[in-house]
């Protein structure tokens, strides 16, 4: 499966990151915010994601839900 990566600032200069299949719109509960495009037509890596992107389990997520984004909770620093 082939991503595209989004991120947006967070109050305290944290980030968050949303990824969804390429080709595909940002879902509605999340087009009104801030996106800024990272990456387009990545190869899915589980792994990747949890680690440089802080979002849990990207392939439940996406199937469950059609996206994967990253937790309030588990929101990255900036810089």
């Amino acid at each position: 499966m082939k991503l595209d990566i989004y991120r947006r600032p967070e109050p305290g200069g944290k980030l968050s990151y949303l990824v969804v299949p390429t080709g595909e719109a940002i879902p509605h509960e999340a087009e009104n915010s801030d996106w800024q495009s990272v990456a387009r037509d990545q190869d899915l890596d589980a792994t990747r994601l949890h680690v440089q992107h802080h979002i849990e389990d990207p392939e439940a997520q996406l199937r469950e839900k059609g996206y994967a984004i990253t937790s309030v909770t588990q929101q990255v620093t900036s810089g």
